[in-house]
């Protein structure tokens, strides 16, 4: 007779729940390690094709690059456990951000078709072990004039690179406000606040959460807040927790010529939005600047968190 022939019943069957639990464990620990070498190896593939993505030589290359990049990137994406992988070596490659709340999590590059233009691309990836993915499509060159009246839909997109997302709760709906650059003009650059709702059927950018008038529809307020400035200067947008404020570079035309949004550098002045009732509201001269006497004014030096430029 055998030990466990002695043995109690309810203490045998105990024994047998205890070497299944731990087989089970043992393979589900076997199968996230197995995961995780999955998605290492694919980021080494995505970190390289990204690599030619930015530096081919030849402009058109980048765009094939860029294709092949995309294909990668849904097939990461598409294993379980990609949402909590940090990505953190394709992280130095593109734009990998997420709010606080951890929402969601957007995949953000751009490729140089020319030397001095730029185009953007983007993914925002839900959580959850089945892939739920909306894909970005950068939609700037369309929207013209009414870039900040627009409200886009179905993967739709004001290009840009973010640096960074805060959240809002409006009214028990939860809208994002994006901060980005987008240097896609080979004249000018553009900083955007961009706010964000993230619906059933996909995202939505722009909402009239800026006490600002439209200037082609002065009864509503404007979908989202940009500066375009001149090509060779830096403009300052971001948010500085010691203010409770966004700031930004009040614009002038270095020629004289408010119509031409190209010619605009930083005056030395700030102005820019305090969150409140729902809104962001307009402050002018946010950082008030001591005047002297010989006109030598010295600009502020807000607290300025870090601003992503192009890959």
């Amino acid at each position: 007779m055998s030990r466990f022939d002695k043995m109690p019943q309810y203490m045998f069957k105990k024994m047998i729940v205890i070497l299944v639990l731990s087989l089970a464990m043992g393979q589900g620990k076997a199968a996230a390690q197995d995961l995780k070498q999955q998605l290492e190896l694919i980021e080494d593939s995505l970190v390289t094709t990204a690599d030619s993505m930015y530096s081919a030589f030849i402009p058109d290359d980048r765009s094939v690059y860029n294709e092949k990049f995309v294909k990668q990137l849904v097939r990461a994406l598409k294993i379980k456990g990609s949402y909590d992988y940090p990505f953190a070596r394709l992280a130095e490659k593109i734009n990998i951000i997420a709010p606080e709340d951890k929402a969601f999590k957007m995949f953000n590059w751009a490729i140089a078709p020319t030397d001095v233009t730029r185009r953007y691309y983007g993914a925002i990836q839900m959580p959850g072990d089945e892939l739920r993915l909306f894909p970005l499509v950068d939609y700037t060159g369309e929207l013209g004039k009414g870039a900040e009246d627009s409200v886009l839909r179905s993967g739709k997109w004001y290009g840009a690179l973010y640096y960074r997302i805060m959240p809002h709760d409006i009214g028990g709906e939860k809208v994002y406000t994006l901060f980005g650059l987008n240097a896609s003009s080979s004249i000018s650059n553009k900083k955007v606040l961009d706010p964000l709702t993230m619906t059933p059927t996909g995202p939505v950018f722009g909402a009239q959460i800026f006490n600002i008038r439209s200037k082609n529809r002065n009864t509503e307020r404007i979908n989202r807040f940009i500066i375009e400035y001149k090509k060779a200067v830096q403009a300052s947008m971001n948010w500085d927790p010691e203010m409770n404020a966004i700031y930004f570079d009040r614009l002038v035309s270095d020629v004289n010529d408010p119509n031409r949004k190209y010619t605009f550098v930083p005056s030395g002045q700030y102005d820019g939005f305090r969150w409140n009732n729902g809104y962001w509201n307009f402050v002018e001269d946010l950082i008030p600047i001591e005047t002297r006497e010989d006109g030598n004014a010295p600009a502020p030096v807000p607290v300025k968190a870090k601003e992503t430029g192009d890959k």
